[in-house]
């Protein structure tokens, strides 16, 4: 059984920063570094968005528009973890962040992913 663990969230500043960290564990055969991952979020009453993708060699990342020329997606396959560096953030990045494998590099719906969500990490952005 997949399991996803993130970390690196906390409570910030507007106009802060935070950088995640996602790594799967329970994998037998392969690790991390074979797969497409996205990061998405969940703020308090509302349904789980995308946030950010990466595909499994780092060659093409994806952005919703909330969050473009702010977050940064990245991967470093030889520690099989997965990055979310997140500047300039406002109150309205306050969420719960997870990571997860998309069902497709065009399929970024967060109800299609392949692994179980995981406990997520709590961002806040305080005002």
């Amino acid at each position: 059984q997949v399991q996803t663990v993130e970390s690196g969230g906390g409570l910030v500043q507007a106009g802060g920063s935070l950088r995640l960290s996602c790594a799967a564990s329970g994998l037998t055969f392969t690790t991390t570094s074979s797969y497409n991952m996205g990061w998405f979020r969940q703020a308090p009453g509302k349904e789980r968005d995308f946030v950010a993708g990466i595909t499994w060699n780092g060659g093409s990342t994806y952005y919703a528009d909330s969050v473009k020329g702010r977050f940064t997606i990245s991967r470093d396959n030889a520690k099989n973890t997965v990055y979310l560096q997140m500047n300039s953030l406002k109150p309205e990045d306050t969420a719960v962040y997870y990571c997860n494998r998309p069902r497709s590099m065009t399929n970024w719906n967060p109800a299609y992913v392949l692994f179980p969500w995981g406990q997520g990490t709590q961002v806040t952005v305080s005002s």
